[in-house]
């Protein structure tokens, strides 16, 4: 068959080990996932709520145009519901982004380590990828402008970044965006806005509404815990949401997914208790990484990458024997450190036992 002859090789994305998976290889009663950053607080009682009594007809297709959700996103965030465009998912909204302006013979500059995402979608589309080394976990935007040239099409921050956590200083985005050519597009993939410090929702609005070559993603993926739900949206000028929606499929998202993000949105408590306990589960790792001299990415999200001092495949291994699956740096590019996503404070305290006990055996720690 005539493959594209980029694929060939490719491997697909390796999504985190699936509970039922390890207790039936290890035998293990219970197994917590902290591997993809999902929130372990689970979504909003009031989406509990609202699936309890669903009565949706499962035989009618969804909105296409999500115009429910749509209005809500519109609303909260003092938006026009033109510059919005909705995914399954915001990995749904790359892939769009990608197959509308990714091609052989152009090129687009992310950081690396980044979403592995970006670089995966634009090579099956044949674009050239280039990516950035990061400077000490930020993203080198000096770097990333002297990487852009005449044949650039899309430029990809994630902010905060992932699997390091860290995220832009205000200033330097907005000297950055400044800087980058108006023909270029500028993805501000803000998946874990909601985590992070002494930053409002609509904080990057900014960037939108003043530069036509700006589009921020969001998702309810993360801190709204309706990751399986699959629901991610862009907000773009009017302009730059016109010409991709019809990359688009339709019906990109579910009846069901469109009625519980709203629900969703709507809790704003919810979330608010969410980055609470997410900042003191935080505290829990910095202070056990402190303690025991590694070195970690000051995070901005509800994961921490930090360094363990051994091969990160094995620990990787041997934290799944003792029931927890975690993300291991190899597998990001980065041997040696592990991305592990804040649990619950219980769950934080188990796992830093563990694996404080695995690296003593190893002789990592004293």
């Amino acid at each position: 068959m005539k493959w594209k002859q980029q694929i060939h090789g490719m491997k697909a994305y390796q999504p985190g080990k699936p509970i039922e998976e390890v207790k039936k290889m290890y035998g293990l009663e219970e197994v917590v996932k902290l591997a993809s950053n999902e929130n372990p607080f689970g979504c909003s009682p009031k989406v509990t709520a609202f699936l309890q009594n669903d009565t949706t007809n499962h035989a009618i297709y969804p909105d296409g145009y999500a115009q429910e959700l749509r209005t809500a996103v519109a609303k909260h965030f003092d938006v026009k519901e033109t510059e919005l465009i909705f995914g399954n998912g915001s990995d749904d909204l790359i892939a769009i982004i990608t197959r509308a302006l990714l091609y052989p013979g152009v090129n687009t500059v992310m950081a690396d380590p980044s979403f592995s995402q970006y670089w995966h979608n634009a090579e099956i589309e044949g674009a050239e990828v280039r990516k950035i080394p990061t400077k000490d976990g930020y993203h080198d935007l000096e770097a990333m402008l002297a990487a852009i040239d005449n044949k650039t099409s899309v430029v990809w921050v994630c902010n905060p970044n992932n699997p390091t956590g860290t995220a832009v200083e205000d200033e330097a985005l907005a000297d950055f965006i400044k800087q980058v050519p108006s023909d270029v597009l500028i993805v501000l993939d803000e998946a874990y806005i909601e985590y992070m410090n002494d930053v409002t929702p609509t904080s990057s609005f900014k960037y939108f509404r003043d530069y036509d070559n700006v589009i921020l993603l969001r998702t309810f993926s993360k801190a709204y815990g309706l990751a399986s739900f699959r629901v991610g949206y862009g907000i773009a000028n009017e302009a730059t949401i016109a010409k991709l929606d019809p990359v688009r499929a339709p019906f990109n998202n579910t009846v069901l997914s469109q009625k519980v993000a709203v629900i969703g949105l709507e809790d704003q408590a919810f979330i608010n208790e969410c980055r609470l306990a997410n900042e003191k589960g935080k505290a829990q790792f910095v202070d056990w990484c402190t303690k025991h001299g590694l070195t970690y990415y000051p995070s901005q999200t509800n994961f921490i990458f930090f360094e363990v001092k051994a091969d990160s495949q094995f620990v990787f291994e041997e934290m799944m024997k003792r029931g927890f699956i975690i993300r291991s740096g190899a597998a990001l590019g980065t041997p040696g450190f592990i991305r592990v996503t804040i649990g619950t404070e219980e769950q934080n305290a188990k796992f830093l036992e563990l694996l404080e006990e695995l690296l003593v055996e190893q002789g990592v720690l004293g």
